[in-house]
């Protein structure tokens, strides 16, 4: 039997997943969690192998998915983390993955899909999207046209509106760093101004 713990701030949600997968017979959801912060408690109690963790939270929460997703498998003998989301970015994924989650799946996937990526994560394996995989694939091909994690973060940042001052706020680096990062992302998008960068960027999938 494999315990599942469902980390969603939409109890609509929740209540999906856990019809889907209360129907198959080797599932038994063992307890769900509204907040990033009351799903790291819940994975560190024994009895849950796998966390199905969102990425964005409500205001309830002050962490968000990928936090959570680094809290609770820096622990020995953690629960697998499938991140099961709506979002498929580059500025989602890759913090995601780098925290440590063992899968990644699009809230859109079929049911047999997602049980399928249950399943595997509880196995120690992999389980991602096609649109992750095929990216994340990309990104081996051709090493140096990808972003990386922390160039993703500073071009999302600047696409919401920020200038560099207010993105080296919200990242504590200095104004000359945050420029750097964003030289290093015209060259590797092949664009030369901020409004180019960005819509470049979203039309690869690479932010949101």
């Amino acid at each position: 039997m494999i315990r599942l713990l469902i980390a969603d701030d939409h109890p609509v949600v929740r209540a999906g997943l856990r019809a889907v997968l209360e129907s198959e017979p080797d599932f038994a959801i063992v307890a769900e969690a509204a907040t990033a912060e009351r799903a790291v408690e819940l994975a560190a109690e024994p009895g849950v192998d796998v966390v199905l963790m969102d990425l964005q939270f409500g205001p309830g929460s002050a962490m968000n998915g990928a936090q959570a997703t680094a809290a609770i498998t820096a622990r020995p003998g953690a629960p697998r983390v499938l991140v099961v989301t709506t979002y498929d970015s580059d500025a989602d994924t890759l913090p995601a993955l780098e925290a440590g989650a063992t899968g990644y799946l699009l809230k859109d996937a079929p049911p047999e899909e997602l049980a399928q990526a249950v399943r595997a994560a509880a196995a120690g394996r992999s389980a991602l999207a096609p649109s992750v995989a095929d990216r994340l694939l990309e990104r081996m091909r051709t090493p140096s046209a990808a972003l990386s994690a922390r160039e993703t973060e500073v071009l999302g940042l600047v696409a919401d509106g920020m200038t560099n001052q207010q993105v080296s706020q919200r990242l504590h680096l200095s104004q000359a760093t945050v420029k750097s990062h964003l030289v290093h992302v015209y060259t590797k998008l092949g664009v030369d101004s901020r409004t180019a960068a960005v819509r470049e960027a979203r039309r690869r999938g690479l932010i949101r």
